[in-house]
């Protein structure tokens, strides 16, 4: 079905933004600055008007102090553009699992008025592509009252679950410009690849990948050149899987669901990264809600999930979102393909994460900082990898559990968590 496009000013569109109400903001590479901009000018005809939404990329301006009896941010998750605000007060957090934020849009405890996304231009169809961004915003898309499109030739046309006839959009605004880019590669330390080495010794042929977000998945992806028949099912791409697909060591032959297909929710890189998922069929971005499905995820042999943490306690517990009370990021994804991984037939849930942070603070604790939040806790938990190995803790008590956690920590600070785990546990280890 062909459709005559008409766009709309900015100004046009968001006049249906009224105050009061709820709006969805489509996010990480795809979040729709211009319209952000846009929205701040007319702060002054606004009040009260809630955002959601997962992560940003970008200055998107409504979080700054002079716009908060305009709009209140209630984010689930806490992305870097609008920590601040969270952290002084201004904005607000829900703690969620990943996959099951869009049945917040779908049972209407979130019911959404205004959905601001970011797409492709419309193909000889008339279908827009979410692009980069599938995730929560196709729930979102569906569930609004009114959907407001910027439309950017930057944006990939991507398949699976993200496209969009033009018919849906109560406005569409034609603005090009460049999408957020984030080099995870480049931010790479020794550290970091010694840890990626661990795991691809962990890694088995025909495994299949989910890999979180930073420097340490990246890593990993760069330590597996020599792999085969690797599959792909993760909430997020980002740069690391490009020379991997191109070389054949991933092409997901060995999946259950969705042979010869890699899946994933998002993807957040540079212009090579979009550029790549731009129209190629063996990537599929779907909704969230069945990517980071746990019963999904476990239907493909040796799910290999592979996260990040702040810190560990000696126990196992594990803190992924916070810095004591300072709330960092967000629960995210991380549970949902831990356990998924852990039903998988041969899975490995893997938390991964340096023995002390770049200012020399230890990641391994005898507890975690006050107010701390747990996002996986010690009965998930089954491998630990630092630069100093691997810590296997399934099936393990808390006396093993210190002991191999002590063990890879920074030899600097095993005679103090070998009293702490004294001091707890009566046993010298």
């Amino acid at each position: 079905m062909k459709t005559d496009i008409q766009y709309s000013t900015a100004e046009e569109a968001l006049s249906v933004v009224q105050s009061g109400q709820r709006l969805f903001i489509h996010g990480s590479a795809c979040t729709p600055l211009y319209l952000m901009r846009k929205l701040a000018e007319q702060a002054d005809r606004l009040k009260d008007v809630e955002l959601v939404f997962i992560t940003v990329q970008g200055d998107i301006e409504v979080q700054k102090p002079q716009y908060q009896d305009s709009f209140h941010i209630n984010c689930m998750f806490v992305s870097a553009p609008i920590r601040e605000a969270v952290n002084s007060g201004r904005a607000d957090f829900i703690p969620v699992f990943l996959s099951d934020i869009p049945d917040l849009f779908n049972k209407k405890i979130l019911p959404v008025d205004v959905a601001l996304v970011q797409v492709s231009p419309p193909d000889s169809h008339g279908y827009c592509s979410l692009g980069v961004s599938v995730d929560i915003a196709r729930s979102a898309v569906n569930m609004a009252k009114k959907v407001v499109a910027q439309v950017n030739p930057n944006v990939p046309r991507t398949h699976g679950d993200g496209q969009i006839h033009v018919s849906r959009f109560t406005h569409m605004v034609y603005y090009e410009e460049a999408l957020p880019e984030v080099d995870y590669g480049e931010k790479t330390g020794t550290d970091e690849l010694k840890i990626g080495e661990y795991i691809a010794e962990m890694i088995e042929d025909g495994s299949t990948l989910q890999m979180g977000i930073g420097t340490i998945p990246d890593a990993v992806l760069k330590a597996l050149t020599n792999h085969k028949d690797l599959g792909v099912h993760t909430e997020m791409l980002s740069d690391g899987v490009i020379d991997l697909f191109e070389s054949g060591v991933i092409n997901n032959r060995k999946k259950r669901i969705h042979p010869n297909k890699g899946v994933t929710g998002f993807a957040v890189g540079t212009k090579r990264l979009y550029d790549y998922v731009h129209d190629n069929p063996a990537i599929a971005f779907l909704d969230i809600d069945y990517v980071n499905d746990p019963h999904v995820i476990r239907r493909n042999p040796k799910v290999i999930a592979i996260n990040s943490a702040i810190e560990v306690d000696l126990t196992g517990q594990v803190c992924a979102d916070s810095i004591g009370s300072i709330q960092f990021s967000g629960i995210g994804g991380q549970m949902d393909f831990m356990r998924g991984a852990a039903l998988s037939e041969g899975g490995k849930p893997i938390i991964a994460l340096t023995s002390r942070t770049n200012k020399g603070v230890p990641r391994i604790t005898p507890h975690l900082k006050d107010f701390a939040g747990v996002v996986t806790t010690r009965g998930h938990v089954h491998y630990v990898v630092t630069e100093y190995g691997v810590a296997y803790l399934y099936g393990k008590n808390l006396r093993q559990r210190a002991k191999a956690l002590i063990n890879i920590a920074h030899p600097d600070d095993r005679e103090n968590l070998t009293k702490a785990c004294y001091d707890r546990f009566k046993i010298f280890l």
